[in-house]
């Protein structure tokens, strides 16, 4: 498997929107991301420091993206 880059939220909502995730709705400082394809969301939380790796891979999982897509 190859290895994740390090994210902070404002790249990875970039990539997610990139791959057809649209913004839900925000409550407090996370925005819920949908993607209507797949029917699958992703919860971002929008601080300034990098996304931990754990945090970052049961993201990923929730939202049904493989890591290649996400390093793509």
């Amino acid at each position: 498997m190859p290895k994740l880059p390090n994210f902070t939220s404002k790249k990875l909502l970039k990539k997610l929107k990139k791959l057809g995730f649209i913004e839900d709705h925000q409550t407090g400082s996370h925005i819920v991301m949908f993607n209507s394809k797949n029917g699958k969301r992703a919860v971002i939380a929008m601080h300034l420091n990098d996304i931990p790796k754990g945090t970052l891979i049961s993201l990923l999982r929730e939202a049904g993206i493989s890591r290649e897509e996400i390093i793509k």
